[in-house]
């Protein structure tokens, strides 16, 4: 699967309240992303599973008042996730998943530039979610999650340090829910509301007091649709192989709330175009 990711942070907090003088007066990071994704699909025990790798290739690039920062291109974390389904009740609609993640620090880092498409750490994250039906074609969802955060020895420049000095970071936990209603095999739309909390920071030996917890809610629709009309399915061994393209619009948060954060933007504007790969046995 490709992805391609744009998204434009334009605000700049700090202890809960926006920034407008310095270098922080009119903010602009853009970033440009194409992420690779490479998925398996398989069971364990009769238990549906998915394991896939992720790699990103992308530009960030600070303007506005940020202009003076150097841009970087160059390719992201990698990342290793799988995932495994205890309760799948296709019939019912209820399912149960459980995933871990693990990023490993592979991409491009200079200390001495504030911005870089790689973080020099690991990372890594357990989420379990559930699914089942609420009435007709209307589903609900819960999903909480909570992400681990290895140590930067090498964090000069974005630490607001002249030298190297170490970043670590305290675990972020997030929850969501909301409603999934799909209308036909095509098209679905969703709405979730998010609650973030966590993830303090300390450079050197002095704790940052950057707890961050705030809530957002998301609307998104969904539309898989053939690359070309009556497409021809191409048989193999595998099944019936098909290209699709999968259009997501992923509407910005419809409120936000930083608590001493230092470097929370809150303006997110994000869009999708997704190529999957299909194969139906």
């Amino acid at each position: 699967m490709i992805s391609y990711l744009n998204t434009d942070n334009s605000t700049f907090y700090r202890n809960g309240s926006v920034v407008s003088t310095g270098p922080y007066k009119s903010p602009d990071i853009s970033t440009q992303s194409a992420i690779l994704r490479l998925l398996t699909y398989y069971s364990v025990s009769d238990l549906p599973a998915v394991s896939y790798l992720q790699l990103p290739y992308g530009t960030i690039k600070p303007a506005g008042s940020l202009a003076g920062y150097p841009t970087d291109t160059g390719i992201g974390d990698l990342t290793f996730a799988t995932a495994i389904w205890p309760y799948s009740d296709r019939v019912n609609r209820r399912y149960l998943g459980i995933a871990g993640y693990l990023t490993a620090p592979t991409g491009s880092y200079n200390s001495q530039q504030p911005f870089n498409t790689g973080e020099n750490r690991y990372k890594s994250d357990i989420q379990m979610g559930y699914q089942q039906p609420i009435i007709g074609s209307l589903d609900g969802m819960i999903a909480v999650d909570t992400m681990w955060f290895g140590g930067n020895s090498q964090c000069a420049a974005a630490c607001l340090s002249a030298t190297n000095t170490s970043l670590t970071q305290k675990s972020l936990t997030t929850t969501q829910l909301g409603p999934i209603y799909k209308f036909n095999q095509t098209y679905t739309v969703g709405a979730s509301y998010f609650y973030v909390a966590g993830g303090a920071t300390t450079i050197g030996n002095t704790y940052q007091n950057n707890v961050v917890q705030y809530s957002k809610i998301f609307i998104e629709r969904v539309g898989l649709l053939p690359l070309w009309p009556y497409q021809p399915s191409i048989r193999s061994r595998y099944g019936n192989q098909k290209w699709f393209c999968r259009n997501t619009s992923l509407h910005h948060a419809l409120h936000h709330r930083v608590l001493n954060l230092k470097t929370q933007n809150s303006k997110l504007k994000t869009y999708f175009l997704r190529l999957r790969f299909y194969s139906v046995l």
